[in-house]
């Protein structure tokens, strides 16, 4: 029914009412470390609210979220039934669906968020949700598929950790069998901070696994080892943490040990995101036996999917410690080593009680279906016996089995356009009203008494930058400031670029990575810019930032990314680049709802990159390497023309008198040249193999490496290669194009695939070899039949005049692919950066 002039006056003063009340609660909060952008808590099937832990669970019919069904159940049961349960109210209702549903939530921001799922089977009527047997899926992964709730009497809780590159959320609920229903109890949807999951981490064997921040996981277990039961009220992300004598196996041979002073939290160390002080300060210690230094391992054993990888993430905090250096201990993981002679003062700078966590990535797990985790003592003659652990993570990583299942949410109806308007002008005002007191309150606080002593430093101008570097054994972030010397015309205050991102509004990202966030900007004449803006928590820092500036400033192609400018105000590491209208290349194969990009656009932009790519292989007098080619590092104007971006783990190519580069590895997973993992060797032929890799992308339009399929497609190299060594690669061509690619072209494109991805660098072709025979291949494709004679690469030469295109050097002599002189030689080839970059790009 129309609302009267009453009930609107009354909603305007509700309206008024909540946005004072929350400008309250966030001046009372400025304080706070994260404070969730996305917050959905929903209580499904019920009609009230319910308050958990002092966070209040909407019912779902609210407005919180969308719900896509006009005929699902809401069903409650007996209050006795759950009694006894945490959480029992939001057990007590449930939503149930016959057909394919969904939840939909938009979301304020991108990047990892948290998504629970409560399920408690009850009987309701004709329903029995004991014999449930359905999927649960979002847009990208599935979360659960033929699932079915134990009928015990306990509820069942799943935890998933997710990197949602959409504005919206939407969780689908799809019934399997016939005659049986899906159902849910309670839904939380929350943000977390970007750097809770990081890129890499070490594997068992030992090595490096990258591309970590876009997993998936699901949470197996969590524990406050030696402690307490953690409840969500007392941890920053509303986490729970359970105690772990359920799965310690040897008892006798430790205690559990609780700290009273005060922890202390170092830069660039763990944080109470990463876990709060109720796991850091309690821990399970070995015990000295006999005053010897015969010690037994501390151990605990869980179980888990055999088939599955895991990541494991230890939390440490020297709380039994008398003094620095004298804690040192070995870790295990199924009984091989994670870490030898572990020292947590070297690892937390020399302070005791600094809370530190380790990732550990398991590939696969015993077949039996039983993970152990191991505390020893070091076989350090210096080390004395000892050992600690104070919480545990395991999580799952390959998740998702099945097709994905997506129902859309329906438009909003027309007849509460006057409820949206007058909540959307009440948020507006409380975000002003907020936004001004938190202001006023900010600029009440005292600056930070600096310490009296200060660690060495230096600085070396760069561009107009003065780089100061500390002594002390921090991350990688080092604090910027002004030189009055040295070109600044690339410098951009910072007031210009907060301004052109409405202060680096979250509606403005257009990006997530492992540097930080890009957002768009649009400056005072209506130009748009694309603004990286490092992420103060990030491990990846003055490297990168100086790297891509020394490159880009000195670099003009047309197929390479314009660098604008900087910012170093504030501290800050901002990179200004020109906007790139169409995004990145791997937006437009896959994950996303774009339309298809035709076959011979794919060439196109394919014949671009790598002009880009030849360019700055051959450009100089010493090649330089992009080290970290990918489908997400190439973007598209607004005429999808192919631009190579993302320079910050570039470096310069060896000296003449050698043939390659010895430095650490660095890049994105899937993408890495093997030859280069294993040797530490970098070439150009490194790029050549990435290359090869986006090849692969662009004729299949899937991930590099899709944890949810079968083990042998999951590495598109690795499952492709087979194809075309059968010359069968059109049977995984992508659909939406194989009717439009002509098989001598295709022909062509599988075989200078096959050679970038050859075992050893010498074996694969120049980067302008490849240019030249993505040509040829684009040549074939237009030219059809008439060129169907010519069967080898290698017979380039015998093409009819008019097939030849200048690509080469000729090109670079082009007005728009000059360069400026910068003396690329005076550039460290020694210098590792300190970080992986992420699978997405930064």
């Amino acid at each position: 029914m129309p609302q009267s002039v009453s009930e609107l006056a009354m909603d305007s003063r509700r309206n008024l009412f909540l946005a004072l009340s929350l400008a309250i609660w966030i001046v009372g909060t400025c304080h706070a470390d994260f404070t969730p952008a996305d917050n959905y808590l929903i209580n499904c099937g019920s009609m009230i609210d319910a308050t958990i832990d002092q966070r209040v669970f909407q019912a779902d019919n609210s407005g919180g979220a969308i719900l896509t069904s006009s005929n699902s159940t809401a069903a409650t049961t007996s209050p006795n039934l759950v009694a006894g349960f945490d959480s029992a109210m939001l057990y007590q209702s449930a939503r149930i669906f016959s057909v394919a549903s969904s939840y939909a939530f938009n979301l304020k921001s991108r990047g990892r968020h948290f998504v629970r799922l409560h399920f408690f089977p009850f009987k309701y009527q004709t329903y029995d949700l004991t014999t449930a047997n359905f999927k649960v899926s979002t847009q990208d992964v599935v979360l659960l598929n033929n699932f079915t709730a134990p009928s015990s009497s306990s509820p069942v809780f799943r935890e998933y950790s997710l990197n949602i590159t959409r504005d919206m959320l939407i969780l689908t609920f799809v019934p399997l069998v016939d005659g049986t229903q899906a159902f849910i109890n309670a839904i939380e949807v929350i943000s977390v901070p970007d750097d809770l999951i990081t890129d890499s981490a070490q594997t068992v064997n030992p090595g490096q696994y990258l591309g970590l921040s876009m997993q998936p996981l699901q949470t197996s277990y969590r524990l406050n080892v030696g402690g307490a039961k953690v409840t969500p009220d007392n941890d920053t992300l509303w986490r729970t943490w359970a105690t772990d004598e359920s799965f310690f196996l040897n008892s006798t041979a430790t205690k559990a040990v609780a700290f009273q002073g005060k922890l202390n939290y170092q830069k660039g160390l763990a944080t109470q995101e990463d876990a709060p002080d109720s796991v850091y300060n309690t821990a399970r210690q070995l015990l000295v036996q006999n005053n010897t230094s015969n010690m037994s391992n501390m151990t605990w054993q869980f179980n888990v999917d055999g088939r599955s990888s895991y990541l494991i993430r230890f939390h440490f905090c020297d709380i039994v410690g008398k003094a620095e250096y004298d804690l040192i201990f070995d870790v295990y993981v199924d009984g091989e080593s994670a870490s030898k002679d572990l020292d947590l003062s070297s690892a937390s700078f020399g302070t005791l009680a600094a809370p530190y966590y380790m990732d550990i990535v398991l590939p696969s797990s015993d077949p039996s279906g039983k993970l152990s985790i191991s505390i020893g003592p070091s076989s350090l003659n210096k080390a004395e016996p000892n050992g600690i652990l104070n919480g545990l993570e395991i999580m799952k990583m390959n998740i998702s089995t099945g097709s994905i299942v997506v129902v859309p949410p329906p438009s909003a109806p027309k007849k509460h356009l006057a409820v949206i308007l007058g909540s959307v002008l009440g948020g507006v005002a409380a975000f002003i009203i907020a936004a001004v007191l938190c202001i006023c309150c900010r600029r009440q606080k005292k600056p930070r008494t600096p310490p009296t002593s200060r660690p060495s430093s230096s600085w070396t101008p760069l561009n107009g930058l003065s780089f100061l570097t500390t002594g002390s054994r921090t991350t990688s972030r080092t604090t910027l400031t002004s030189a009055t010397s040295g070109d600044t015309s690339y410098r951009i205050p910072f007031v210009v670029l907060q301004d052109a991102t409405n202060h680096f509004d979250e509606q403005m990202v257009i990006g997530v990575g492992g540097f930080g966030k890009v957002y768009k900007a649009v400056m005072q004449d209506g130009s748009k810019l694309a603004v990286k803006r490092g992420n103060q928590k990030s491990h990846q820092g003055l490297r990168e930032f100086r790297t891509e500036i020394e490159l880009l400033s000195g670099l003009r192609h047309r197929h390479l990314v314009s660098l604008i400018g900087y910012c170093d105000e504030h501290n800050e590491m901002i990179l200004v680049y020109e906007y790139m209208e169409k995004g990145t290349l791997k937006s437009h194969l896959y994950g996303s709802d774009m339309p298809p990009l035709s076959w011979k656009k794919r060439l196109e932009i394919c014949i671009g990159a790598a002009r880009g790519l030849h360019y700055l292989h051959t450009g100089f007098a010493k090649s330089i390497i992009h080290r970290d080619v990918k489908s997400a590092n190439i973007l598209l104007d607004e005429n999808l023309l192919a631009k190579v971006s993302d320079f910050g783990l570039s470096k310069v190519g060896p000296e003449f008198d050698q043939t390659h580069v010895s430095t650490a590895v660095k890049g994105s997973f899937g993408y890495l040249d093997p030859e280069y993992f294993r040797r530490q060797k970098l070439t150009d032929k490194s790029d050549v193999y990435s290359f090869g890799v986006v090849l692969l992308e662009v004729i299949c339009a899937r991930p590099v490496i899709d944890p949810t399929l079968p083990r042998e497609m999951i590495n598109l190299a690795e499952w492709a290669i087979k194809w075309q060594k059968r010359g069968e690669l059109d049977q995984i061509v992508d659909q939406r194009i194989a009717g439009t690619v002509r098989p001598e072209a295709l022909r062509k494109f599988g075989e200078t695939v096959e050679k970038c991805l050859a075992e050893y660098g010498v074996e694969r072709p120049t980067m302008g070899d490849v240019l030249w025979n993505l040509e040829f291949v684009l040549q074939l494709q237009e030219a059809g039949p008439d060129m169907s004679n010519i069967d080898s690469m290698n017979q380039i030469s015998e093409l009819p005049s008019n097939a030849k295109r200048v690509v080469s050097s000729l090109e670079l002599s082009t007005a728009d692919e000059s360069r400026t002189a910068v003396n690329y030689s005076d550039m460290s080839t020694s210098n590792a950066f300190s970080q992986l970059i992420n699978a997405e790009g930064r």
